[in-house]
């Protein structure tokens, strides 16, 4: 048994998968912790599934693979390979890596000092190219902090670590699929009354890949799962 699941979700990330891998095990290698990679591939439509296969098949002691027949969406990708961890603590991050794998040694020692939850509380180096986004992601939050009722600064950050039997019972009644997953499990863990610590982790967007976030749609998305959220809590 590992001491940690690393949870890979992928979709279309063959232009920079192997050289994140590579970083997460520099990083990963000089610590205390044993560790094993989860891919799990979201129907990728590139050669992503080649290369997970590639990576898995040098080095199985250390790394699996699930693919799944079809998308699923982000937070269902990511559900599925908690679900088939077997660390003492699970994690996932965003393979692009716009926060640091070297964040996560911070994240796991949370963990080990009783947290149930660490996470990344993204700080922005702002620039006029990811000025929109961030304005919106902040918008997000506050809206969040307001209907939701949440005292935390950044729920859909895609930089989770989990302590695996704590968060097993809150995946079960997960019900968003999609980008909304990360503040609904955030939520849910809150209402569960688990330990949550945020870690402020530097955010470097990188423009060399294209992001599967579209800006208004995804924002529309986000609205209408938050106003379902909410109406379940007030019936609650």
């Amino acid at each position: 048994m590992p001491d940690v699941s690393l949870v890979i979700a992928c979709y279309n990330e063959q232009e920079l998968l192997e050289e994140s891998v590579r970083e997460l095990l520099s990083v990963m290698d000089p610590t205390r912790f044993s560790y094993e990679l989860i891919f799990v591939d979201d129907g990728s439509r590139d050669g992503t599934r080649e290369i997970i296969s590639d990576l898995v098949g040098k080095n199985p002691e250390r790394m699996r693979k699930i693919f799944n027949k079809r998308n699923l969406g982000r937070g269902g990708a990511v559900a599925r390979g908690i679900r088939r961890s077997k660390g003492v603590f699970t994690g996932f991050l965003d393979i692009d890596l716009d926060v640091g794998a070297h964040y996560i040694p911070y994240c796991l020692n949370e963990l080990t000092r009783g947290a149930s939850v660490a996470t990344a509380w993204r700080i922005y180096k702002l620039n006029l190219r990811g000025l929109i986004r961030h304005i919106a992601s902040r918008f997000y939050s506050l809206l969040v902090g307001y209907m939701l009722k949440l005292p935390f600064h950044d729920t859909e950050t895609g930089f989770k670590f989990f302590r695996t039997e704590d968060i097993l019972p809150v995946l079960s009644e997960m019900k968003d699929r999609g980008w909304f997953w990360d503040t609904e499990i955030m939520a849910r863990s809150y209402k569960h009354k688990l330990t949550i610590i945020e870690r402020p982790c530097l955010f470097l967007r990188r423009h060399d890949k294209k992001s599967s976030v579209h800006l208004v749609r995804d924002s529309v998305r986000y609205f209408i799962s938050l106003l379902k959220y909410h109406k379940e809590l007030r019936a609650s």
